[in-house]
């Protein structure tokens, strides 16, 4: 398995939820959508500050984000081992919220043939210790192919003047998920080509 798929993307929905307009989080940084900051590439700041988005536009730019900027990494850690379904939802949820599949040992390890040493060495991450419960889930789905996502997410609000996140409601994502999942991509063209484009998309209006 080489690509993402909507139970991946929903997977890892699952483990952050979804806050619709740009929050700080617990250190300050300016953070929307999937657990998105500036550090993406997609610019949170000011473009989501007071300015709630759909939850299409939300699941849109974080399924880009994870298909062009963080399944790269994670494959080439993988190296020539082609991983299963839940091995790459794992990786990828890992690599999002640390950034650090590229030098994390436990992959490493179970690429060489250390399962035991990985299953044991992706826990090194759970600092602060808030992370601990994430990664057992990661750990679970990795080496026993167990998923914790059931198709919904927390959507929370943003308290102001604070914009810490507020209390979440549970929402139904499944369907939205897939059907992003059945929009294809266009095909990027240099800028000084005038070619026709298609219809307008969730994906065209990523960067509106």
């Amino acid at each position: 398995m080489r690509e993402i798929t909507p139970r991946i993307a929903l997977e890892l929905i699952a483990h952050e939820g979804i806050v619709t307009q740009a929050y700080k989080d617990s250190v300050g940084v300016w953070t929307w959508s999937v657990g998105i900051t500036d550090a993406s590439g997609h610019k949170v700041y000011p473009r989501y500050k007071d300015k709630p988005q759909p939850l299409e536009h939300c699941i849109g730019v974080y399924l880009w984000l994870l298909r062009e900027k963080y399944l790269p990494p994670v494959l080439t850690a993988f190296g020539s081992y082609d991983p299963t379904e839940a091995e790459l939802g794992a990786a990828l949820s890992f690599h999002w919220n640390t950034g650090a599949i590229a030098r994390a040992s436990w992959i490493k390890r179970f690429v060489g043939g250390d399962r035991a040493g990985a299953r044991k060495a992706i826990l090194d991450w759970a600092r602060p210790a808030s992370l601990l419960a994430r990664r057992r889930l990661e750990q679970a789905l990795f080496f026993e192919g167990k998923w914790s996502g059931d198709g919904t997410a927390l959507v929370y609000g943003v308290a102001k003047p604070s914009y810490q996140p507020s209390r979440g409601r549970r929402i139904a994502v499944r369907t939205l998920v897939e059907g992003l999942f059945d929009v294809p991509d266009p095909v990027p063209v240099p800028m000084a080509v005038n070619v026709a484009r298609p219809p307008r998309s969730w994906f065209d209006r990523l960067f509106d």
